[in-house]
C-alpha cells in the first residue's frame, strides 16, 4: 500500500477548468519536479512544509465522507511520485466520483489514461516565463481529449505568442478544452482578450482564477 505527503485536504469551488464555479474537494500532496517562477504553490514543494502520510485508502476515505462528486488531486505535482495509478485507480474505481488531476505537464500521462473510468486532467503547458518550457512532455497531446484541459499560464506578449504557435501546431481546440490564464499580477486579462480577438482564437478560453477573486489571492484552503 503506497503512502502518500497529503499537505491539505479541503472542500470549495473549482476556481478554474471545465468546472470551474462547482464544489470539489481537493487534495494536495506535498513536493514537485519543477520550479515554475510564478508559482503560487511554493510553500506545498518546500522540504520542511507540514504534512500528514495517509494511504490511498485513508484518502479515499476522507473524500468519500464528503459527499462531494468532484476530486481534485494537485500539489505540486501529483504524478511523479510512486502509488500515485494506484490512488487513482481507488478513487475513479467509484463512479460517484469525477475525478480531475492538475498536472504540469512534465510527467508522461501515458500510463494513467489506462485506468478504468480514468480521470480528467487539467495539464499545463509551460510558457516562456515559467522557465519550464523545456520540461514539457509533448507526447501528451496524443492521449487527451474532450473531457481534459491544456491550460496556459502566461505572463506576457511573448507568452500568449507562443500559446498561440502551440494550440496551433498540435490542434488543441480539436482535441481537448483550451483555457489561457493570466499569471496574477504580471499581465491584466484585458490585454488577453486583444490578443483573442486580434488572433481569432476560437474555442480558445480566457480563465480567471476564481478562488484568488472571492478570497485573498494568498489565502490557502480555498
Amino acid at each position: 500500500m503506497a503512502e502518500f505527503k497529503v499537505v491539505e485536504i479541503f472542500e470549495s469551488i473549482n476556481g478554474e477548468g471545465q468546472r470551474a464555479g462547482q464544489l470539489a474537494v481537493f487534495v494536495r500532496l506535498a513536493g514537485c519536479n519543477l520550479n515554475c517562477s510564478y508559482c503560487d504553490t511554493k510553500w506545498a514543494n518546500k522540504t520542511d512544509v507540514s504534512y500528514v502520510v495517509m494511504t490511498e485508502k485513508e484518502i479515499y476515505s476522507r473524500v468519500r465522507k464528503t459527499n462531494i462528486k468532484n476530486v481534485t488531486i494537485t500539489g505540486g505535482e501529483p504524478l511523479f511520485r510512486s502509488g500515485a495509478k494506484e490512488l487513482l485507480e481507488l478513487l475513479c474505481g467509484d463512479r460517484f466520483l469525477r475525478v480531475e488531476i492538475e498536472t504540469n505537464g512534465s510527467v508522461d500521462l501515458g500510463p494513467f489514461v489506462q485506468i478504468k473510468n480514468r480521470p480528467s486532467f487539467t495539464m499545463d503547458y509551460k510558457l516562456i516565463s515559467s522557465g519550464m518550457e523545456d520540461k514539457m512532455f509533448i507526447k501528451n497531446f496524443d492521449v487527451l481529449n474532450k473531457n481534459d484541459t491544456v491550460k496556459f499560464v502566461s505572463g506576457s506578449i511573448e507568452d500568449l505568442k507562443r500559446a498561440k504557435d502551440v494550440i496551433e501546431k498540435y490542434n488543441l481546440t480539436q482535441k481537448c478544452g483550451v483555457y489561457i490564464s493570466p499569471v496574477f499580477g504580471q499581465i491584466e486579462p484585458a490585454e488577453i482578450v486583444e490578443f483573442m480577438k486580434e488572433n481569432l482564437m476560437n474555442d480558445v478560453n480566457l480563465q480567471i482564477q476564481m478562488h484568488k477573486v472571492i478570497w485573498d489571492p494568498d489565502k490557502r484552503g480555498v
